[in-house]
């Protein structure tokens, strides 16, 4: 297997933690996206949507989605089990991993991308050039802000966002709440229950990657 990489991104670090946590060694090639290597016509023959993480199975499959990539190390490597042993923790972790994409980074990127004078032209990830759209800054902001809340109030009580145990939904829950900073958006003491659960996943050797 070969896992493309860029180390300043969320998306990779998201497949890098799960990577880490499942304590597999796969070879590894970092792409830069500040340097525009995903834009390159090396990287585009490996993945023409210009996208990172990807990873290329032993049998040539190419996965350039964090959820194609986790189910299939998943399956190869079933422990220790991040995406549920259970029916019910199956669920409620794919439910949580696709609110913390959707609501927490989708809004991310919707205010950093449309806001950010760094990325003009460049309001959308992949081959083709968008421009911003200043409104969208402002509803991703508004989002964010939301999404902590949201969060905040899921882990009243829980170690965990989704299940008794540490799963994909942490790991993409941390990544977005971490890459938050980008915005100027942190984890305050306005939150308590997230604030306690950022501070123990942030110990974890996989977020320290």
């Amino acid at each position: 297997m070969i896992f493309y990489d860029c180390s300043t991104a969320p998306s990779p670090r998201r497949a890098r933690m799960f990577i880490a946590e499942k304590g597999l060694e796969i070879e590894t090639r970092e792409i830069s996206m500040v340097k525009g290597e995903q834009l390159s016509p090396e990287f585009l023959a490996v993945n023409p949507g210009a996208t990172i993480p990807v990873l290329v199975t032993d049998s040539g499959q190419m996965l350039n989605e964090n959820i194609g990539i986790a189910a299939y190390l998943e399956a190869m490597c079933p422990e220790p089990p991040l995406m549920g042993a259970t029916p019910d923790e199956k669920g409620a972790i794919l439910n949580w991993n696709a609110i913390s994409e959707f609501q927490g980074g989708h809004s991310i990127a919707e205010a950093l991308r449309n806001g950010n004078p760094h990325m003009k032209g460049r309001a959308l990830p992949g081959p083709n050039d968008f421009e911003q759209i200043p409104e969208l800054a402002k509803r991703g902001m508004q989002r964010v802000h939301l999404y902590f809340d949201k969060l905040n109030s899921q882990l009243e009580g829980r170690e965990f966002v989704a299940s008794d145990t540490f799963s994909l939904a942490d790991i993409t829950s941390f990544v977005f709440v971490d890459f938050a900073r980008v915005v100027k958006v942190r984890v305050e003491d306005t939150h308590p229950h997230l604030k306690r659960w950022y501070e123990t996943i942030k110990a974890r050797p996989s977020a320290q990657l």
